[in-house]
Parts: structure tokens; sequence; C-alpha cells
């Protein structure tokens, strides 16, 4: 009787267990490079072009704080930099390569070194996104890496301090960037008893294949 009982609790069990399996699912959104530059050609056709001011040099502070008074004036603000879909030697964009999201970003702006005014530059910046997934937030986001900046047009003057403004400037205005909302992705079911269900991300994870990038997410069902 008593092994009897044994075997009843342990197919009852295994039986939840079964059925906590089932609530738990994978959906796989799989986006390719074509899709990434439709997405950035609708960005640039529907809103201006990303602009911002350039982060400071601290190793360059002192020196341009002595000699701003000699400056000459210049009419408008000069230290920014704009996003742009391209230049002449770089288009903006996403290619899925070697297991990397790499983004290679377009940029002109100006900043004004001492004594000289404002210099116009144009450039490009070598960069990485990483994904990160926020369970709290369910939300999935990207963090942008920049690896290397390219400065063009400054004459000589000032480029690995420019090129450092611009990296600290991406880095600072552009992350994080909000990828995918999970909560919008979820599917409610309404149960004949009127109790509902809703899907909820337990954890994301991709992989990068040639052209492509792959985005598993993985669900439970659970009472809402």
């Amino acid at each position: 009787m008593k092994s009897r009982s044994s075997i009843v609790a342990l197919l009852v069990f295994g039986l939840a267990l079964g059925i906590s399996a089932q609530q738990k699912t994978e959906i796989t959104i799989s986006l390719n490079e074509q899709f990434f530059d439709s997405l950035i050609d609708a960005i640039y056709q529907n809103s201006p072009p990303p602009e911002f001011q350039l982060s400071k040099d601290s190793s360059s502070a002192d020196h341009r704080a002595e000699a701003s008074a000699f400056a000459p004036k210049t009419s408008g603000a000069c230290s920014s930099v704009t996003l742009l879909r391209e230049n002449k030697s770089v288009r903006t964009t996403i290619r899925l390569r070697d297991g990397k999201i790499q983004a290679p970003v377009a940029f002109t702006g100006n900043y004004s070194p001492p004594l000289i005014g404002c210099v116009e530059f144009t450039g490009s910046a070598d960069t990485t996104v990483e994904l990160i997934f926020d369970k709290a937030a369910q939300k999935l986001f990207g963090r942008v890496k920049v690896n290397s900046v390219n400065i063009a047009g400054t004459g000589g003057i000032g480029g690995p301090i420019v090129a450092r403004m611009v990296q600290s400037s991406i880095d600072k205005k552009l992350n994080p960037i909000e990828i995918i909302n999970l909560d919008k992705l979820s599917f409610p079911f309404t149960l004949q008893n009127q109790a509902k269900l809703r899907m909820r991300a337990t954890d994301v994870r991709h992989e990068v294949v040639p052209g492509a990038l792959n985005i598993i997410i993985s669900y439970e069902f659970v009472k809402d």
C-alpha cells in the first residue's frame, strides 16, 4: 500500500513537471541586413539626422579655457557632430559578419580649437553593437561600442582630440538603444473562467550568421 502511494506521488509529480515544461517556449526573430538598411533609410527619410554636442576632451580643456578669450567669434554653436546616412567614404549601415553586429557610422561636425575658430570635419566611426536583455523592464537593448574613429578635413588641426571627443559623444548620446519591447510581442489569452495568460520573457540570446541576426527569446506563460 505504501509502495502504491509512492508510485502515485511520483506520477503526479512527473505530470506537474510535464505541465510546467509545456508552459515554456521559445520564439526566434530573424533580422537580415536588408531589414536594417530599410529601417535606417526610413529613419533618415522621416526625421532630421541625429545631432548632438561634442563631449569635451579633458586633456585639452585647460588649454581651450586659457585661449578662449583670444579665439575668433563665430556665429552659432561650434562644437557638434551630426550622424549621416552616408558621406564620401562611408555609408551608415549594419553588417552581420564574423559573429558580430558591425555598424560603420558616417558623420560630419565642427569644433573650435584655441586661436583658430570654427573648423569643419568629416569622418566615420567603426562600431560594434552588443545586445543586453533587461528582464525587469522586459526590453532588449543595444549598446554601441566605438572601436575606432577616422577624421578628415581638419587640416591636421587637433585630429586625435576630435576623434576622442566624437568617440565619447557617440558612447554617451546613443547608449542604450531600445531594440525590442518584449511585452509588445506578448499574446494575451483569455480563458473560459475569465482568467488571463500572458507571455513573459525569461531569457534572450542571439546568434549572428552571415547576413542575419537571430534573436532567440525564451518565454513562459504566466497568469496576468
